[in-house]
């Protein structure tokens, strides 16, 4: 896709202050912000105002390096000011249309060690937040540093509630989020989001995660949340060769949860699109797959008698896809290397040899012919150095058999990935945000794009790398095949507001069999069917899968009609109301077509919410598909239940969403005229 400049506007004012200057200010362009920086005591602070609020009370900048004491700073210099306010488009996703409108501040900072004694910095504030990172442009080419301390800071006042889950646990990010106070805060993931006695919502995070590890946030107990950064075995935080510049640190600045939902300010704060034909060799779009029933133990990853990889079972697969219009079939298990413990022994992953009863080429074609594709798998077990061995000859084994998609998984516990010299690695330190992005860049140049599980979190390197197209990266659906306990109500009215404000998640939404049988409560799906439906619309992805059972899928035809309609693009978005953890509505209009689609979800509490359609365009009727929780509907006794109705409505009409607990409603808005 071209990249297309719709607007622009850009103000050069270049204020060249004086060496000695010591508080320079900023203000957003609609001047709700206001961000300040300042030497005080040998330190670099910042400071963020919204109006009368203070948003971030005066906070530490910088960085320290091996060799050197913590720098000190004496004063500010070469400070220049710009905005720039310009529309930019995406080649998918939640919104086409992208308005990059900000201020920016540059400043540098005069410190007293070798490798700070220059050192840019650069603010740039949006209306609903903002972001900074580090410029050590004066290293000398060629010269190695070694990152011991990012001394970033967040130092909040007031009393303040937090949605998070302890960093550095084992499994990665497939954790479930508790809210506390958010002084109880330790060591946290981000996106870290808060909400404030004092009306205002925040959430801490990162963009453009390039060759530097991922920041966690450590807490003090009274406020302030310190970067951590995820180091190397030997303690290093960051190694680098010459100058560079840091990601984005990054704090989004809302008046309710909605706020926060819609920013684009992780998008805006990345580098423009380096594939611009990547339209041409992939469009968003659904799938099915040999997943599922593998996590319901009906067939295996490894070889044998209940394998699930088969020619036979994959086309089984292809003809379902191929006849309710899916463009996508998902096979996991296909190649060498998942008998006996395949995590233990990722090494021993082939990327190139199948097992026997698995036929690549006829799949492929058998697939071409029906108009459907193959989404190939590359499980890796957390084996970095044996899967980037090959991957060139992987990833020609699929270009050569038109496979355009890849989702690829790192299975291991965190703290325990194998470098090339041996040493234990973090799933999102540096070598791992190094190792993952090749994988992408490589993959590019075959035109193949990469879903990827078990990730490194997401930080808008999307609008860079668009073939990066989704991730995993939090509790997903697998959790409700096996997980004990399996992902509660409330898990879906947190994640718009905390994960999905990184990027999309590629979540497999669509369980149609909740109650499995009748089994525990705790140890299957905890939503309504009408749940099931709604996160197609709640959680956004360019490739969106129907995970259950082909069989049945076709037992309810009546709602897997909204899954056959409902699309994986998106022209616009908006999330019309929620409050973290209790609900969410979340409405998007399908890209280049009249149609909008809304997705309702609650927790375990059964509530009525009131939803005027302002959002729909002025002077058009639409008919409203309405598939909502039916009569006693709830999760824990009555899953399935579920109403379908259709009525005629314009933006003047509201709409009374009755959720079950549990529960849900999925709308499909079909223009009439």
């Amino acid at each position: 896709m071209k990249l297309k400049t719709f607007l622009m506007f850009g103000l050069s004012m270049s204020a060249i202050a004086s060496p000695a200057a010591a508080r320079e200010c900023v203000q957003s362009p609609g001047k709700l912000l206001e961000l300040c920086v300042s030497i005080e005591g040998g330190e670099a602070r910042y400071e963020v105002k919204r109006g009368d609020t203070v948003v971030i009370a005066p906070s530490r900048l910088g960085l320290a390096f091996a060799g050197e004491a913590d720098p000190r700073y004496a004063a500010l210099g070469d400070v220049r000011r710009s905005a720039s306010d310009t529309t930019w488009e995406q080649p998918w996703g939640e919104q086409r249309l992208i308005r990059d409108n900000h201020s920016e501040l540059k400043v540098t900072l005069a410190g007293d060690t070798p490798l700070s004694k220059t050192v840019g910095v650069t603010f740039r504030l949006f209306d609903d937040g903002f972001g900074f990172r580090y410029d050590y442009g004066a290293i000398p080419a060629g010269q190695p540093v070694a990152v011991t301390a990012d001394h970033s800071q967040f130092r909040t006042v007031g009393a303040w509630q937090a949605w998070w889950y302890e960093g550095l646990g084992q499994e990665r990010d497939e954790y479930l989020y508790k809210q506390t106070d958010a002084r109880r805060v330790t060591l946290a993931e981000t996106p870290l989001t808060l909400k404030g006695d004092n009306g205002l919502y925040l959430s801490f995070h990162e963009a453009a995660l390039v060759d530097f590890p991922s920041m966690l946030l450590e807490g003090d107990g009274a406020g302030t949340y310190n970067a951590w950064l995820m180091p190397w075995p030997d303690g290093t935080l960051a190694k680098k060769t010459g100058s560079f510049t840091t990601p984005w640190r990054t704090v989004l600045v809302g008046d309710s949860p909605a706020a926060l939902a819609d920013s684009r300010i992780t998008l805006n704060l990345n580098e423009p699109n380096m594939l611009p034909d990547v339209g041409k060799w992939f469009k968003p779009g659904k799938y099915v797959g040999v997943w599922w029933e593998m996590h319901l133990e009906k067939s295996t990853w490894g070889s044998g008698p209940k394998h699930g990889a088969t020619t036979a079972n994959v086309k089984r697969y292809i003809d379902f896809a191929a006849k309710y219009g899916f463009n996508g079939v998902l096979v996991e298990g296909w190649n060498k290397g998942w008998d006996g413990d395949w995590i233990a022994n990722g090494d021993k992953f082939s990327f190139t040899e199948a097992y026997p009863d698995f036929d690549l080429a006829a799949i492929t074609r058998y697939g071409k012919s029906k108009g459907v594709g193959l989404i190939g798998h590359h499980e890796t077990g957390g084996a970095i150095e044996n899967y980037a061995r090959q991957l060139d000859d992987a990833l020609k084994l699929y270009a050569d058999n038109g496979v355009a998609a890849i989702k690829t998984g790192y299975v291991r516990h965190s703290g325990t990935i194998v470098d090339g010299a041996g040493g234990l690695q973090w799933f999102a330190g540096q070598y791992a945000v190094r190792h993952h992005l090749d994988v992408v860049k490589r993959a590019a140049k075959h035109h193949i794009v990469i879903d990827t599980h078990e990730p490194v979190k997401d930080t808008g390197l999307r609008r860079t790398w668009p073939n990066w197209v989704s991730r995993e990266g939090a509790r997903g659906q697998e959790f409700n095949a096996w997980g004990n306990p399996t992902n509660p109500p409330e898990h879906m009215a947190i994640l718009p507001f905390t994960r999905l404000l990184a990027g999309p998640m590629d979540f497999t939404p669509g369980i149609f069999d909740i109650a499995r049988g009748g089994k525990e409560l705790m140890r299957r799906v905890q939503s309504t069917l009408a749940t099931q439906l709604a996160e197609y619309v709640v959680v956004y992805s360019p490739i969106q899968m129907a995970a259950d059972l082909p069989e049945n899928y076709e037992q309810r035809l009546d709602a897997f009609q909204f899954i056959r309609d409902v699309p994986a693009d998106w022209e616009t978005s908006k999330t019309l109301q929620g409050a973290i953890g209790d609900y969410v509505v979340v409405a998007r209009q399908q890209r280049g077509k009249g149609d909008w689609y809304l997705g309702a979800i609650t927790d375990e509490e059964a509530r009525t919410l009131e939803q005027p359609l302002a959002f729909l365009p002025a002077g058009r009727r639409f008919e409203a598909q309405i598939y909502a929780d039916g009569p006693g509907a709830d999760y824990r006794t009555n899953p399935e239940a579920l109403m379908i109705e259709k009525r005629n409505v314009t933006r003047s009409d509201t709409l009374t969403l009755s959720l079950a607990p549990g529960g849900g409603t999925a709308i499909r808005f079909r223009l009439l005229d």
